[in-house]
């Protein structure tokens, strides 16, 4: 297909032109929804009869909605992998999304939604940082910057338009990856209720007739291929500017509420999709070994100069790194079956190293500090607490971390992605040359971690430690030097 040129992606072209009902309203358009939850029910729709239409709410102002406009709101998943040991390379073309809503530019065709008949669940994936309270959004006009508060603004125009009919509550499922996510989303909804005198009725519509269900979501989902683009692009006979790639694997686990299993047929398609009673152990394993995996490598990764995940695990010093962290530190403040653990760590090792999937550790790097908070920390101050002295390789990630937020190796900047005041202190932190200066202002930032963490014995002189031998040597002669300094 080379030289040829081609027409963009559209309903016509692709034959695609199925009005289905709205079921659906999403927040969050990004590449995991659209390689994750958009690919689920689309698969629904095409091999049970779901019969769901999405509608795809842009969460920031800064989104790009208007490119799925473009292309009628279709794109390209193509997902490749091992699974089983078995090789697959497919792709499919995911047809469920029906429209893409700019709240920021049309607020009223936001508002609404909430006067479909059918709508009856709703998906977000808003980043860790999503789902918080933001006391600055203290009225009820619109349009919000933040999630919780368009979410509550919906839901009061739903109950409203429907006279608090109690089936017209909606089943809303978040994916953002935070413990507790919908019931954190709840408590915030219920706050803005509150903060903006919206009634005890629609308080009390809130609890009884909407369902909230805790998730943990499971698939890395690297999003456009744009170093290999050219190579996907010859497999189309269409232009998409969309195209989404991910790997095989999937895990969505939510924690049931209601009728849910008999409004959404998971169990009619081969996936690992389980409605449970208690998603806990699956999710402790997972932000800790996998997500975590992510974040502990990732700043003495970038440092050495590996780009893609693949290439870190592939690398003698990260990937041993990397394995030695899990299995003799993470794993043992678990509490789980040590077997169990292994296996699975295995597993997601396995992943990491998918040849068909570049993984850019630059991306990993959004929202460095709350992602170290809630993969890594906890696994720190429980190593500290059964141990009684310090996990020197997760010590050794945090110091990694608090370079990077350095902004720069040499001449060449570090891919800083982060919240505007996050990046601003740290840059007044690293001000100060003395490293055992830049650590205790660093671990006692409670803004950054929740906690004073200068109040961890030794830590303080250890992260002192490990910068200093960052900043004079290549992270791995760092690395084994402040092992066998602090052994």
């Amino acid at each position: 297909m080379e030289n040829q040129i081609k027409q963009k992606l559209n309903r016509e072209l692709s034959g695609s032109q199925e009005k289905l009902p709205i079921k659906i309203v999403q927040f969050g358009g990004g590449n995991f929804m659209r390689g994750f939850t958009d690919y689920v029910i689309d698969r629904l729709n095409k091999e049970v009869g779901f019969n769901a239409g999405i509608v795809n709410v842009q969460p920031t102002p800064g989104g790009s909605v208007h490119k799925l406009e473009e292309q009628d709101n279709l794109y390209t998943l193509f997902s490749r992998g091992i699974k089983k040991g078995e090789i697959i390379d497919e792709k499919r073309m995911i047809s469920a999304i029906q429209k893409s809503i700019n709240p920021y530019t049309d607020y009223n065709e936001f508002l609404a939604l909430a006067k479909e008949e059918d709508l009856e669940f709703i998906f977000s994936n808003t980043t860790e940082t999503g789902i918080v309270y933001d006391e600055t959004e203290n009225t009820y006009t619109g349009p919000h910057k933040n999630f919780p508060a368009k979410l509550t603004v919906l839901l009061h125009e739903r109950f409203k338009n429907f006279a608090g009919a109690q089936d017209k509550g909606i089943k809303i499922i978040p994916c953002e990856l935070i413990e507790d996510n919908a019931f954190a989303l709840k408590a915030i909804i219920l706050k803005y209720a509150s903060l903006w005198n919206l009634g005890e009725d629609f308080i009390q519509w809130i609890e009884t007739a909407n369902q909230f269900h805790n998730t943990l979501v499971d698939r890395i989902v690297p999003g456009y291929p744009k170093e290999d683009s050219a190579q996907y692009e010859d497999q189309l006979d269409y232009e998409d500017q969309m195209m989404v790639v991910s790997e095989v694997f999937l895990l969505w686990v939510i924690q049931d509420a209601g009728n849910l299993k008999e409004r959404i047929p998971f169990h009619k398609i081969n996936e690992q999709i389980l409605v449970v009673d208690d998603i806990q152990p699956y999710r402790l394993r997972k932000v800790r070994i996998l997500n975590g995996g992510h974040t502990l490598m990732l700043a003495p990764a970038i440092l050495s100069g590996k780009e893609t995940v693949k290439e870190s695990i592939d690398d003698q010093f990260i990937g041993t790194f990397l394995k030695e962290t899990i299995f003799n530190e993470v794993n043992q403040t678990l509490g789980l079956d040590e077997e169990e653990l292994k296996d699975f760590a295995e597993e997601v090792f396995d992943r990491f190293r998918n040849p068909f999937i570049k993984h850019y550790q630059a991306s990993i790097a959004l929202y460095f500090v709350s992602k170290f908070k809630v993969r890594i920390l906890p696994s720190l101050l429980t190593y500290v607490e059964i141990n009684n002295k310090l996990p020197l390789n997760l010590t050794f990630s945090l110091a990694c971390l608090i370079r990077f937020y350095q902004g720069s190796v040499g001449d060449k900047p570090l891919p800083l992605n982060d919240e505007e005041s996050i990046v601003n202190r740290f840059k007044e932190i690293w001000k100060h040359e003395d490293y055992g200066k830049v650590a205790e202002l660093a671990l006692a930032e409670t803004s950054f971690w929740d906690t004073d963490l200068t109040q961890v014995p030794g830590l303080t002189d250890a992260v002192s430690n490990a910068l200093s031998e960052i900043d004079q040597h290549d992270v791995e002669t760092a690395y084994h030097n402040f092992i066998q300094f602090n052994s």
